[in-house]
């Protein structure tokens, strides 16, 4: 199952240009089986959530993105917020005792330097302290594709990922429909309800999937098609 583990929708999240049924109608034309709403500090109403997936037919799973002093983490099976989230611990020990889940969203964030290249005397000096901070110790998985970071810094990410052997998940981080299809997760087993998918973020059943640039790709390829000459038959 592809499925969008981290997006906005207005006016939940605030810098979100999405409302959650355009949402929902271009994942579905994306050809998304599911998505993740994850908003800022924001937990949505479980009747809302299954109110949205009979109206669309479509898989909708709640998360909620958290600010903690740390990182944004994206946490799955917490249903409010909590005096204290601000600190990744916190939210770990909070997620844990619901069998919940964690990923560290655009982890290059505070951690990446402007605009280096691996040969650049900052980059590792840099991928070192990334690796070396307690906040991955408190996740299941970090997001190593985010749809709205540059390659060199979904690079980063994935560097973080290899290091510390975590595994690495792919999202859009969706707020406008420019975001719609830019990256998702390939899960191995059907997901079915959040139960699911926390199960599934724990054992490390699936791969991140850059659907950007499979879709260039193969329009490359059929693109050489059509201009490749017609092959001759030896007379």
């Amino acid at each position: 199952m592809l499925i969008d583990l981290h997006t906005h929708t207005a006016p939940r999240s605030d810098d979100s240009y999405l409302e959650p049924d355009e949402l929902i109608v271009q994942a579905k034309h994306a050809g998304l089986d599911a998505l993740c709403l994850t908003e800022h500090d924001w937990f949505w109403d479980a009747g809302e959530i299954s109110e949205l997936c009979q109206r669309h037919d479509f898989l909708v799973l709640p998360g909620v993105e958290i600010t903690t002093e740390e990182a944004h983490l994206l946490a799955f099976g917490l249903e409010k917020y909590i005096f204290g989230m601000h600190r990744a611990s916190f939210v770990k020990r909070l997620v844990d005792e619901v069998g919940g889940a964690i990923i560290v969203a655009h982890p290059y964030r505070r951690h990446f330097p402007i605009g280096a290249e691996p040969e650049d005397e900052r980059y590792y000096p840099a991928l070192t302290r990334a690796c070396e901070s307690p906040l991955f110790q408190v996740a299941d998985a970090i997001e190593v594709l985010n749809g709205r970071g540059s390659e060199k810094e979904n690079a980063f990410s994935q560097e973080i990922g290899r290091k510390l052997n975590l595994s690495g998940v792919a999202a859009s981080d969706a707020h406008s429909s420019a975001d719609i299809g830019s990256c998702a997760t390939l899960f191995q087993r059907k997901i079915s309800n959040l139960q699911d998918l926390i199960a599934e973020l724990k054992t490390g059943r699936f791969r991140a999937v850059n659907l950007a640039a499979e879709s260039k790709r193969i329009a490359q390829q059929r693109e050489g098609r059509e201009q490749a000459p017609p092959s001759t038959s030896p007379s």
